[in-house]
């Protein structure tokens, strides 16, 4: 149970800069694989277009134009941990009956086993997974898209192992006069089917709203994103940014209204994003708050990539900057197989 409560630990701390930690089972569901996404700031619910990965964050966003594309993304994490996910469409008819499935993996790498007294008690792993299957339909005589993912969920972690299910659910208002997206969905509506222990826990349960859209005659694509709607505060209070006065009195940090709407937002911006070479930028303004460094300048938050086509094989690469001691890079590559 022991080795157990570790896992967790180092999980929840790890995956911090993309969810919650902490109050959920499954964190690895709310982790941003697609260097696409990456470089827009970590999360973007509205493109809908040929990219596969985006249905994985939103599954509105399953559209014909994302027949037979298939994508493979890898992320190499803080220490030892891999993830990544890899996702494929097919176009049944031509009534836009689109079926989508992905996947989603995620490696803790090794750790040293140790009992109470500290005495070695050899290596363990720990791992886990996502299959998900998903479907989007357009609302008759709208611009509404809305659509469904349905995932199965395996987990193992040292000796413990559980099993769970999910479904997002999303939305997709699509204006093509005015290049015009905007989106929401409910994602992590589920449950442990076998729980590692004892006790069943909840998924981790996120609901995100944004738009986009392309300036008029201007090649750049805005992103903004509203993410985990779900619990409004958001932000706490950070000893080391309090402050203190001539009679030893300390004032803490005070979180108001603003503080808790900054947190909630992604700011993204992609540069000649029909062409066959595009330039991405993100700031994650949750992100830079949680993870910058006092009185230092570590540029955490910031996150920028690049994406290029040749012929019909598109190579997509992300860097996202956590603080001064950490980072990380995402690699993806996209596949047209028509």
């Amino acid at each position: 149970m022991k080795k157990l409560i570790i896992v967790l630990c180092i999980l929840c701390t790890t995956a911090g800069f993309s969810q919650l930690g902490g109050r959920a089972t499954y964190q690895f569901l709310n982790l941003i694989s697609s260097p696409r996404q990456a470089a827009l700031g970590g999360k973007v619910i509205t493109n809908y277009d040929y990219d596969p990965d985006s249905a994985l964050y939103n599954p509105a966003t399953i559209n014909y134009k994302m027949d037979k594309q298939l994508s493979a993304n890898y992320v190499n994490f803080l220490a030892d941990i891999n993830y990544g996910t890899a996702s494929f469409a097919y176009l049944v008819d031509r009534h836009t009956q689109v079926l989508h499935a992905g996947v989603t993996y995620i490696n803790y790498g090794s750790f040293d086993g140790r009992d109470e007294s500290g005495a070695p008690t050899g290596d363990f792993g720990g791992g886990e997974a996502a299959l998900s299957v998903g479907y989007a339909r357009n609302i008759p005589r709208t611009n509404f898209h809305v659509g469904a993912n349905v995932k199965f969920i395996t987990s193992q972690l040292a000796e413990f192992n559980s099993i769970g299910g999910a479904v997002d659910l999303g939305v997709i208002y699509n204006y093509e006069d005015w290049d015009l997206n905007a989106a929401f969905v409910i994602r992590n509506i589920g449950t442990q089917f076998t729980p590692f222990v004892d006790t069943f826990e909840k998924l981790p349960l996120e609901i995100d709203a944004g738009i986009s859209q392309i300036v008029p005659n201007v090649p750049i694509r805005w992103h903004l994103t509203f993410e985990n709607l779900q619990l409004w505060n958001i932000a706490f209070e950070n000893e080391a940014r309090g402050t203190t006065d001539f009679d030893g009195n300390v004032t803490s940090e005070e979180i108001g209204f603003l503080d808790n709407v900054i947190r909630h937002t992604i700011v993204g911006v992609e540069l000649f994003p029909d062409s066959g070479f595009n330039l991405r930028f993100g700031y994650n303004f949750r992100r830079s708050e949680e993870l910058r460094i006092i009185n230092q300048r570590s540029f955490a938050g910031i996150s920028a990539g690049f994406g290029i086509k040749i012929n019909k094989v598109r190579f997509n690469y992300a860097f996202a900057r956590f603080n001064s001691a950490a980072s990380s890079s995402f690699f993806g590559i996209g596949i047209d197989l028509q």
